[in-house]
């Protein structure tokens, strides 16, 4: 993505969402940090409980919403951070956007966090937002991609420097929806694909307690998954920057991300269940590939 990543290890989007922690978390080795999802305007979430453990599969089901303090505070903890590293910006839209009014949400976002990103992800892939998937359907996605994709050379030639972009992906999407989207990313010039997102399936924890919670599945058990979503990209987008999330509770789990074509990849449930050793047993990993 034209970026020097001091290690390919970063943090997911999701666990700071109002990026209130920056300098903290840096203190764990991060390669780089991702924060948000921050939508335009502040909004509540879901109702709470919207958070769940099924430990003995070592996954996480939450149904948040993008739960947020809206750009404002959150662009001023941004810039209260005194750590200066690769920092990612996840936008996404408020709930209350109607769903053709979704792109205006994702510019506003672009616009705002544009000069304080080192790269923007474009969210439109959690499962806890209604309609929000909808946005990876052809039509869809090839409009809202246009107008960022054009918001983004009006804000390089702006600011002087041209930020790249990349975009999250589910984890249940079959071949079609792989080739499609691809080819979007590909036709509009986005830098960088994540794969992937939290999953609807249950795959891995039936019949466990709250395996049944509505929200996106976590954790080990959509490793696979995610791992062959990103592999199919990666062969369809070979040189578009690759991001491995979704499972990697060991260095061998980043492993297997980094053999599928992974550039970088993300934590988050799996600092749940191992702790921070989890960010340096991943960059031993990279180094031992």
């Amino acid at each position: 993505m034209g970026l020097e990543f001091p290690n390919p290890v970063g943090l997911a989007a999701g666990l700071d969402k109002d990026a209130a922690h920056i300098d903290g978390l840096a203190r764990m080795g991060f390669g780089f940090i991702e924060v948000g999802t921050v939508t335009p305007r502040p909004q509540p979430g879901n109702a709470k409980p919207r958070l769940f453990r099924i430990e003995k599969r070592q996954a996480v089901i939450n149904r948040f919403g993008f739960n947020n303090v809206g750009l404002d505070a959150f662009l001023d903890n941004v810039r209260a951070a005194r750590w200066k590293g690769i920092l990612g910006i996840n936008i996404g839209k408020n709930a209350a956007t109607p769903p053709e009014r979704a792109a205006d949400d994702y510019a506003i976002g672009l616009e705002r966090v544009y000069d304080a990103a080192s790269y923007v992800t474009i969210n439109i892939s959690s499962p806890n937002t209604k309609g929000l998937r909808a946005l990876q359907d052809r039509e869809a996605l090839d409009k809202l991609l246009d107008r960022l994709s054009r918001a983004r050379e009006r804000l390089a030639q702006l600011f002087g420097r041209r930020v790249p972009l990349a975009l999250k992906v589910a984890p249940d999407l079959d071949a079609a929806q792989i080739e499609s989207i691809a080819d979007a990313v590909q036709r509009h010039g986005i830098d960088g694909v994540i794969a992937t997102n939290t999953s609807l399936s249950r795959e891995g924890v039936e019949g466990l307690p709250h395996a049944e919670e509505a929200g996106g599945l976590s954790g080990a058990p959509i490793c696979l998954r995610s791992t062959q979503v990103l592999r199919e990209f990666k062969n369809k987008l070979p040189n578009v920057t690759c991001i491995g999330a979704g499972g990697i509770l060991s260095g061998a789990d980043a492993a297997q991300k980094f053999a599928a074509g992974a550039a970088l990849v993300q934590l988050y449930s799996g600092l749940v269940y191992r702790g921070p050793e989890l960010v340096g047993e991943c960059v031993s990993a990279y180094r031992a590939k």
